[in-house]
């Protein structure tokens, strides 16, 4: 009995864990449940996670800017910052910004009280840089847990993933498929991943330098056959 009440313990011990984050994450991003991962219009939506970054977040909205071109900016609170000017200026020329923590730090690793504090600091350093509070929540690595949509409910905000990524984070796919992966995405809704900063762990410093010069070749032809860039949720 007492064997059994030990085993019992430790599979607990074990399972609770994986209930609360991986296996959470799993079902959420299965089912949809309360989350968006495609949009029900026309359009493409870009989004870009882990910034802003000083120089290649700056060289982005250069790029946007020319091709007359809306994104949703997803940034860690502790960078923004560190460079509200960046953040003004997404603010100003009409982009979404958007919470992806206060640290880049896995939700799987974080309890509810830890998660809230991630949003809610975030949610205030953007508020006291552009005036306007964020309502879109994109987790990083889309990792999510038991609390995830209680919280991003009680807050109300909207957790956006996305429906296509390129890997775009390294350099090798970055060179290798990104232009052709962004070439076939369909005008269905879709939400791109794509990130502006490369300093976070599993990143290539330099990627988004290269992804940059991918991207201004997708813009010249998507703006050449009309394809429209959409914000994916407007408040």
């Amino acid at each position: 009995m007492r064997k059994r009440t030990i085993a019992f313990a430790i599979a607990s011990l074990c399972i609770i864990p994986l209930l609360y984050s991986v296996i959470a994450t799993v079902v959420i991003r299965l089912t949809g449940f309360g989350i968006v991962k495609k949009l029900n219009r026309t359009g493409i939506a870009l989004t870009f996670d882990d910034g802003p970054h000083p120089v290649f977040t700056e060289k982005l909205l250069d790029l946007l800017k020319k091709y007359n071109v809306r994104a949703t900016f997803f940034v860690v609170g502790e960078k923004a910052k560190m460079h509200p000017a960046l953040l003004k200026r997404m603010h100003a020329e009409g982009h979404q910004i958007g919470i992806h923590h206060l640290q880049h730090t896995s939700s799987w690793r974080l309890t509810p009280g830890r998660l809230k504090k991630q949003l809610v600091e975030t949610e205030q350093i953007i508020h006291d840089i552009t005036g306007v509070r964020p309502f879109l929540y994109r987790p990083p690595w889309g990792f999510m847990n038991a609390a995830t949509i209680p919280l991003a409910r009680s807050r109300n905000y909207r957790i956006i993933i996305w429906s296509h990524h390129f890997k775009d984070w390294k350099v090798a796919s970055c060179e290798t498929i990104l232009l052709e992966g962004l070439r076939q995405v369909p005008e269905d809704g879709s939400i791109i991943l794509l990130h502006d900063d490369g300093t976070n762990p599993s990143a290539d410093d330099e990627a988004p330098d290269v992804m940059l010069s991918k991207l201004q070749i997708y813009l010249e032809e998507a703006t050449a056959k009309g394809i429209p860039f959409i914000l994916p949720i407007l408040n």
